[in-house]
């Protein structure tokens, strides 16, 4: 249970549109995380979440430094994660938990900045599960000023444009992985150029590009929309890349919703951040976007249904057709998903 149920209790829509299908391609899974709203998030804990009232077919699971063993070296915690996650998916595959395949794709972490090393790593994940493993996560997400909270990966400063980092890279297209961007929003340009370079890799843009709202950018978010929206006009140019849309629920994007006495509507979270979600699908198109949810990380701010309340509630007057693909034929075309 979150740590914060029972504020989230106290405003938990009804579900909108029930029956329309979601891949929710975005999830955590971990135990023992204890910075974290759900300290426990296994499967009784999104299984709790995604029955909520909407449609959830299947889901991807994306790293999250889960079971790590902090004595073995990272080429082998990475591979106890994807190990850890397979697990919960073949439980899931089983049928008993209900009809929602949980982890139907995993996305894996793996060292790129040990280049060409990195791909015995690759054929490790992926003799796991070759058919749930589907690409690697390599985190960009700091900022070297001190004022923003350090990520758990801690990578280092221009991570993206390392020659190291980009020998590591080149090892994803040919096992036909995508990558996933997670970054703060200053570094967009390093991840255009990363775009620019492998034009033969698909890569998927997490959480908007993380635009922040705390330390150095607190109160800057019109400069902040204005250097976003100008790097998203440049990273749509990039074939190559899609968009995920949500994940920025956080405390970093500073919206503060958990310091409220409720929690807030779906109605609420859009229209907040209305114009992150209409500008990346205008940018992208409806092809190369797809909702997330981020969970449980954004729980800390809203529910489960909420949150895809609010989903339903931006596209209600898109056609049928381009629901289906935000909600969930993009998803599972991305992730390679067969349900």
């Amino acid at each position: 249970m979150s740590l914060n149920e029972e504020w989230l209790n106290t405003n938990k829509e009804v579900a909108i549109d029930p029956n329309l299908p979601i891949c929710d391609p975005h999830h955590h899974l971990w135990d023992y995380k204890k910075d974290s709203i759900e300290p426990t998030y296994l499967l009784p804990e999104i299984l709790n979440d995604i029955n909520s009232g909407h449609n959830i077919v299947s889901t991807v699971f994306i790293e999250c430094g889960a079971m790590y063993n902090q004595n073995d070296p990272v080429e082998k915690q990475v591979i106890n994660e994807t190990e850890f996650v397979n697990g919960i998916a073949a439980m899931s595959h089983s049928g008993l938990y209900g009809k929602t395949k949980i982890a139907a794709g995993i996305v894996g972490s793996a060292p790129l900045l040990l280049g060409d090393k990195v791909a015995s790593i690759l054929d490790k994940h992926i003799a796991i599960t070759p058919d749930r493993f589907k690409g690697i996560r390599s985190q960009a997400a700091m900022h070297p000023d001190g004022t923003i909270p350090v990520t758990r990966a801690r990578p280092p400063e221009g991570v993206y444009l390392d020659k190291k980092f980009h020998e590591g890279f080149v090892h994803l297209a040919k096992r036909n992985l995508s990558f996933e961007a997670w970054c703060y929003h200053p570094q967009l340009p390093q991840l255009i150029e990363l775009a620019k370079k492998f034009t033969n890799t698909c890569i998927i843009l997490n959480h908007f590009g993380g635009p922040l709202g705390v330390g150095s950018f607190k109160k800057k978010e019109e400069e902040t929309y204005e250097f976003w929206i100008k790097q998203i006009k440049e990273l749509s140019k990039c074939e190559n890349v899609v968009a995920k849309l949500g994940g920025i629920a956080m405390e970093i994007n500073g919206y503060n919703w958990h310091k409220n006495t409720s929690p807030p509507s779906g109605i609420e979270l859009i229209n907040r951040t209305k114009k992150y979600y209409e500008n990346t699908i205008e940018l992208f198109g409806v092809d190369r976007c797809m909702f997330e949810s981020n969970f449980p990380v954004d729980k800390v701010s809203c529910s489960y249904v909420n949150l895809w309340n609010g989903f339903k509630n931006l596209t209600k007057d898109y056609s049928d057709s381009e629901k289906t693909k935000l909600f969930h034929d993009n998803a599972t075309r991305v992730y390679k998903i067969k349900e």
